[in-house]
């Protein structure tokens, strides 16, 4: 009976103010959020009832371990579990954010999901949160799962997270691989596995393909509704629905355009590019990279953005103007460098300069073959390479170009890999138009990596380590005043 009153008393003083956050074992449980309570007497112990909206919780206390006017601790007995734990309730503060609530509620959720699947493997830990000084995203649920001398790194996606934050799984799950590994002292940690919701495992089991020892990641997907799992087969891993435009297709919509394209290029015969909007009929025209006109259902349009007009002859001296402009701050010598149309789709200018001059890069690259923004389609994802082109030698070449820091730059890169090496043992380059006059080596494509050289993400190395060594890669670091030219500062 004393403990019970003890028990309430605590409780009742901590949540005279605001309902508080209740944790167990180090973590939030978010579906009490909101959290009313009720105390019986049980003997020497107390049973505590604790419910919401969203869910509903009861432990058998044994004792008040700490009692504060911010958090009052409990040791607690659980059903099914030999050793006590430790319920945590810490004063309310201002309420959380949605997504963060999903993410902390998704992660009991796992914790439940591996003990139901993994029945005599523990959980070690499992958190939620940003990790910056090991480059690991807070947008994810992390852990270890182990059994004897042996263990897993876990790595999930809550169902609320968008779709390129599930895209993105692989990338960080390999860096939260390497970190588990590298600080493992009673047990080696044998792979990764990896849970995403159902349906938004295509993309990550074809990005498995690339790995150099892929039995070492296991791909899951859960069904939110009632938390069952099931494992994604290796087997299914690279599968593609994939296919490029023909050439003859962007070939015929910029013969429509050109009469009208031709005269505003004259404006800037150096720096306007004509080309085509991937999966699109629509010629566009950019200036060093940046789109300021486009042709669609026989009209050109002008402008930046969405501030777009149909260009009439009376709206010419307004084109020229934009052009004017355009010159003046999209320039490599231009004197404001924080103007918007300076800075604006820096990975774009950065192309056309490659795709001007790509011996710059490599010497074994051919100027004369390389085409721009190849669109191929996988899995429900559009995939679009910065740059295709082929080496002397006649080996194709893919150019994934960065102009600022992408974690996701080996991942993506190799994924564009995987589709351009598909396309290429089906000879589709050659059907589609592409490389005319060009007998292709039947070699696997090369894969360059260019970027400025203080740009490259410091966690590239690691994911690099787990890339299958058939997809030779060339890392390519330019000058970072790569607009005033191409520089080469080192090639790995």
């Amino acid at each position: 009976m004393e403990l019970a009153a003890e028990l309430r008393r605590a409780l009742d003083a901590l949540c005279a103010t605001a309902a508080p956050e209740v944790r167990e074992n180090g973590e939030w449980l978010a579906g009490l959020e909101g959290v009313q309570y009720e105390v019986r007497a049980q003997g020497d112990a107390a049973l505590l009832h604790l419910w919401s909206a969203r869910q509903s919780l009861v432990r058998r206390v044994l004792r008040v371990a700490e009692e504060s006017r911010e958090r009052v601790v409990l040791e607690v007995a659980r059903f099914g579990h030999a050793r006590p734990a430790q319920l945590e309730f810490v004063a309310g503060g201002s309420p959380r954010e949605t997504r963060r609530v999903d993410r902390e509620q998704f992660s009991g959720r796992l914790r439940r999901i591996l003990t139901d699947r993994f029945p005599d493997e523990i959980v070690e830990s499992l958190v939620t949160g940003a990790d910056l000084s090991r480059s690991i995203s807070g947008s994810y649920t992390r852990g270890i799962v182990r059994r004897g001398s042996q263990a897993f790194a876990v790595f999930g996606a809550s169902p609320s997270e968008d779709s390129a934050t599930i895209d993105g799984i692989l990338t960080f799950g390999l860096i939260w691989l390497h970190h588990a590994r590298e600080r493992a002292r009673r047990y080696s940690v044998q792979g990764l596995r990896l849970f995403v919701p159902r349906g938004s495992a295509s993309i990550t089991a074809h990005r498995m393909a690339a790995l150099a020892s892929p039995q070492e990641v296991e791909l899951y997907e859960y069904e939110p509704l009632y938390w069952r799992i099931r494992r994604i087969a290796r087997s299914d891993a690279g599968n593609l629905d994939t296919w490029i435009v023909p050439r003859r297709e962007i070939e015929q919509a910029i013969a429509a355009a050109m009469p009208m394209a031709e005269r505003i290029q004259r404006l800037a015969p150096d720096a306007i590019h004509i080309g085509v909007a991937p999966a699109t009929q629509e010629v566009t025209l950019r200036f060093r990279g940046l789109e300021f006109a486009r042709w669609r259902l026989g009209a050109m349009w002008y402008g930046l953005a969405d501030h777009q007009d149909i260009l009439t002859p009376g709206k010419w001296p307004a084109l020229e103007t934009l052009v004017r402009q355009l010159e003046t701050h999209r320039h490599p010598l231009a004197t404001d460098t924080k103007h918007r149309l300076y800075r604006a789709q820096p990975e774009r200018w950065l192309e056309t300069m490659v795709a001007d001059d790509p011996a710059r890069i490599d010497a074994r690259l051919d100027p004369r073959q390389i085409y721009a923004q190849v669109p191929a389609f996988s899995s429900g994802d559009r995939g679009i390479v910065d740059l295709l082109g082929v080496t002397r030698d006649r080996r194709l070449a893919i150019l994934e170009l960065k102009a600022s820091e992408d974690i996701h730059l080996a991942m993506q890169a190799v994924d564009y890999w995987l589709r351009v090496r598909w396309h290429h043992e089906r000879d589709d380059f050659r059907r589609y138009g592409y490389f005319p006059e060009v007998p292709l080596n039947t070699k696997p494509p090369l894969l360059f990596l260019v970027a400025p050289g203080f740009r490259f993400h410091p966690a590239l190395d690691i994911v690099l380590r787990y890339i299958s060594p058939e997809i030779q890669i060339v890392r390519v670091a330019l000058a970072e005043k790569w607009r005033c030219g191409l520089h080469v500062v080192f090639r790995q």
